[in-house]
């Protein structure tokens, strides 16, 4: 089978175009070479690729006859990714999770002041107790210089 056809079989790249484009950027290899996409694969191979900043290893075990279920994919690869890479994209999806869930959006107003009192730090002013006459002391003193 093809390599790109079989990446796209195994639920690693969601088309097949998208697959034979990485491949031309020289993000899959099959061994140690970087490989076309017409390049045959056969049980046992190794393929290494390069997909979102982390790199991959897999072991092909058994070629699909065609695309095939999430849950049959650990019947015909072997994942062989280093553990550190695993890791990395771990802490990649923490970070973008940390502030927003996905899906809601833009900040709002009330994010945006929350942000901005976080920022400024504690500065309140005599002004939340309702005293007045304090905020305008400075005023009064200066005109009288």
């Amino acid at each position: 089978m093809r390599i790109d056809k079989f990446l796209w079989c195994v639920r690693f790249y969601k088309t097949r175009s998208i697959a034979a484009d990485e491949i031309k950027k020289n993000r899959v290899s099959v061994g140690s070479q970087t490989v076309k996409s017409s390049k045959e694969v056969n049980p046992g191979d190794l393929i290494k690729i390069r997909k979102n900043q982390i790199d991959y290893q897999i072991k092909v075990l058994q070629i699909p006859k065609s695309r095939i279920g999430a849950k049959l994919v650990p019947l015909h690869i072997e994942d062989k990714t280093d553990k550190e890479q695993h890791e990395i994209l771990k802490q990649r999806k923490l970070a973008q999770d940390y502030y927003r869930i996905k899906g809601e959006g833009r900040p709002t107003k009330k994010d945006r002041r929350d942000m901005d009192d976080y920022i400024e730090g504690d500065n309140s002013t005599d002004m939340e107790d309702g005293d007045w006459d304090l905020f305008f002391s400075d005023v009064d003193e200066n005109k009288e210089d």
